[in-house]
């Protein structure tokens, strides 16, 4: 028997799906949110998520392309036409294929670190594709989790999964206060290092070989003053030129990639 076709932009089904991709407060109350494309899909569905359903575009990507038939019900598998495809799809360069996902929130008491672990910590970072990009830096360095602070915007976002590569789904991710974060550090006796201008050493001169959180605020206001005096050390990335201040996604990618030298060193 053949999946069902949906073959109008006003089904119902393809309505639900736009909203929860623009809406954050649809998927909290739904629990749910959207995944496109096979490599993101993949990473999503070997790190435990369940789907809820699987949308595809037989004259982009066929059936047997997929190979979701495990982590499917058959029920929850739909054929689009080109349009209706065209209207959910976001990426420009589509691979056919977009799912809807049960979420899963991971709390601090259930993140699970090494004895010598690197952690990145982004405090009340707005711009989903800066968190993306983080977060697909953290996967290719290694590091052991993510803590988002006070966070705003939603790990669900369909930006944030887009410019992740889906490395939201290979690097275990938090989101809690930055209280809740710098209570969990010192009791896992993990080095703060926060990177701030003021006060500070360069980050090369700093020790990350031990268990290190790498702390960064915003591009705009830097960190609160909680985490500055919550750091055992302050550090800072040399500005040779007339800015001041780096993306916060380069700079992440810069000090973790510092602490992978020392750690490879």
């Amino acid at each position: 028997m053949a999946d069902e076709l949906i073959t109008s932009a006003k089904n119902p089904k393809i309505r639900r799906l736009l909203e929860l991709q623009q809406k954050s407060s649809l998927r909290r109350a739904e629990g749910i949110f959207v995944v496109e494309g096979l490599r993101e899909l993949r990473h999503c569905l070997e790190a435990g998520f369940k789907l809820e359903s699987l949308f595809y575009c037989p004259g982009i990507c066929a059936r047997p392309e997929l190979g979701m038939e495990s982590f499917a019900e058959k029920e929850s598998i739909f054929a689009l036409s080109p349009e209706a495809y065209s209207r959910i799809a976001v990426r420009d360069s589509s691979e056919g294929v977009v799912a809807t996902v049960h979420s899963r929130c991971l709390s601090l008491t259930e993140l699970s670190l090494p004895s010598n672990p690197l952690v990145i910590v982004l405090e009340s970072v707005e711009k989903p594709g800066n968190l993306g990009a983080v977060l697909r830096s953290a996967d290719a360095a290694g590091a052991d989790a993510l803590l988002v602070c006070d966070p705003l915007t939603d790990l669900y976002n369909p930006n944030l999964i887009r410019a992740s590569l889906g490395a939201v789904f290979t690097v275990p991710s938090v989101c809690c206060s930055s209280s809740q974060a710098i209570s969990f550090l010192k009791e896992k006796g993990i080095r703060i290092l926060t990177a701030q201008l003021q006060d500070s050493s360069l980050y090369y001169d700093t020790d990350m070989t031990r268990g290190t959180a790498l702390v960064m605020g915003t591009e705009s206001t830097g960190l609160t003053n909680e985490w500055r005096e919550a750091a055992d050390a302050h550090i800072r990335i040399p500005m040779n030129g007339k800015m001041d201040s780096l993306n916060v996604s380069v700079s992440a990618a810069i000090l973790m990639f510092e602490a992978v030298r020392q750690r490879n060193g």
